[in-house]
């Protein structure tokens, strides 16, 4: 199995392009939308974004059990980045329209389109996630592979960071409602564009040793039993708590606390240049270290700044945005590093049992990071609905401190515990080299009937 091309990669990386013209505007935007412009209070919407993160979340496993047992002649994954655009472009405009129906009505509309938007993601997202796993079986092509679709995810997250409010306010014209249903429908014509064009430039290589069929509850009790993968679950949800803490927090902290909401845009795209700029070099520093190693560094970094954070006065701009891209550059390699790490557990997996389950082992990621962004919503939306938040209007002293609290002590915590818990994981580069190794040779003697 040959070195994969560039075209190969960047075309694989496009499709996280695509995705992030919806993830991304959940991460930065659901909240404040939610609140400012479609009118939940602040614990309502908290709630909801709990509720409706579970339902989605618990579809994951499901769709990578689908996903796994798909076949047709061009793969397992990549046909469903065909089949799932007209329900995502479909599901964005609808999550982003306001109607005219009182509160109650509102509230039901906001969990109906929102779960419907979450599955139609998972419904394309989960295949293309697990896609990694079986374009390449080589660990560092994998992790380049990772860097360059996080390079994608972080462009794409930039583009929406820097133009979605100022596409709101030009379609809109004063109308915010508008203006944010037509972006969404913008981005997702855009998307679809790009998810043809990583179907187009895919290949699935990777063949299962095993082709025996096997139940979903097989594969869950596989993955129960893989520790590695164990760990990295948990890590995932906690990285995500620290991510969606922030990430979500900071429309409120520029908005209200340093009350320029014109930088809102500069501020998050600064952040997602530098994401880029960390998941560029990931694969020049796993040279020098290891992901395991690389990894604790950089999340005991991103702990110490986010701390720091807290001591920034309302009126220091620059130095909010000298910390901002320090911990953007600390993060970027996260998702390279851990996506690769799963891909790995997938390997490890099939090692241990004689069975290969990738969307079934990426899915499951999946709902760990959902389980831990829903978490992160759910914290907010309580904690500024418990301390009084009052949406459109200046704070009182405690809600301004709880806004402050959730982008700076508290996603510091967070980022601490992954600390911990990364020095769990037990898959090293020798390990996976020979796993990989062992998993040729069986593949070689199937073929030969060996």
């Amino acid at each position: 199995m040959g070195k994969l091309k560039l075209s190969e990669k960047i075309g694989y990386a496009m499709g996280d392009v695509a995705s992030n013209f919806y993830w991304r505007v959940f991460d930065l935007f659901l909240l404040i939308f939610y609140t400012d412009v479609f009118g939940l209070p602040a614990a309502a919407v908290g709630t909801m974004m709990l509720v409706t993160r579970i339902i989605d979340a618990v579809s994951d496993p499901v769709m990578g059990a689908i996903a796994d047992r798909t076949k047709t002649r061009f793969g397992k994954f990549r046909p469903y980045l065909l089949w799932g655009i007209l329900p995502l472009i479909a599901a964005g405009v609808l999550t982003f329209t306001v109607p005219d129906i009182g509160t109650g009505g509102k509230t039901v509309w906001a969990y109906a389109t929102y779960i419907f938007m979450m599955l139609a993601y998972t419904f394309i997202n989960v295949p293309y996630g697990a896609l990694i796993g079986v374009v390449t079986r080589d660990s560092e092509d994998r992790t380049a592979l990772t860097s360059f679709r996080f390079i994608g995810a972080f462009t794409g997250g930039s583009l929406v960071a820097y133009f979605t409010p100022k596409l709101v306010d030009w379609f809109g014209q004063g109308n915010e409602a508008a203006g944010w249903q037509m972006a969404m429908g913008l981005y997702g014509l855009v998307a679809a564009a790009l998810f043809v064009l990583t179907f187009l430039s895919t290949r699935e290589r990777v063949v299962p040793v095993s082709q025996e069929r096997t139940s979903v509850w097989r594969d869950i009790r596989d993955l129960s039993d893989n520790k590695p993968w164990l760990i990295l679950f948990s890590l995932a949800l906690v990285i995500m708590m620290t991510i969606s803490l922030r990430a979500s927090t900071g429309t409120f902290y520029f908005k209200y606390y340093v009350e320029r909401p014109d930088l809102i845009g500069s501020f998050s795209m600064t952040y997602m240049l530098a994401l880029m700029a960390g998941a560029a070099i990931t694969p020049l520093l796993t040279k020098f270290m290891g992901k395991k190693q690389l990894l604790l560094v950089l999340m005991s970094l991103v702990s110490v700044l986010s701390a720091v954070f807290f001591f920034v006065p309302s009126d220091q701009i620059v130095l909010m945005y000298v910390l901002q891209a320090a911990i953007g550059l600390c993060l970027g390699p996260k998702s390279p590093l851990v996506f690769s790490m799963y891909a790995d557990t997938a390997d490890y997996s099939e090692w241990k049992t004689g069975r290969r389950a990738t969307a079934m082992v990426f899915s499951a990621a999946a709902f760990s990071q959902k389980l831990g962004g829903a978490l992160a919503g759910a914290l907010i939306g309580w904690l500024l609905g418990a301390l009084g938040y009052a949406a459109n209007e200046a704070q009182s002293d405690a809600s301004a401190m709880g806004i402050i609290l959730l982008m700076t002590l508290i996603p510091a915590f967070f980022a601490a515990l992954s600390v911990v818990l990364i020095r769990f994981y037990g898959l090293d580069e020798a390990t996976i080299e020979a796993v990989n190794s062992d998993l040729e040779q069986r593949a070689v003697k199937n073929e030969f009937g060996v």
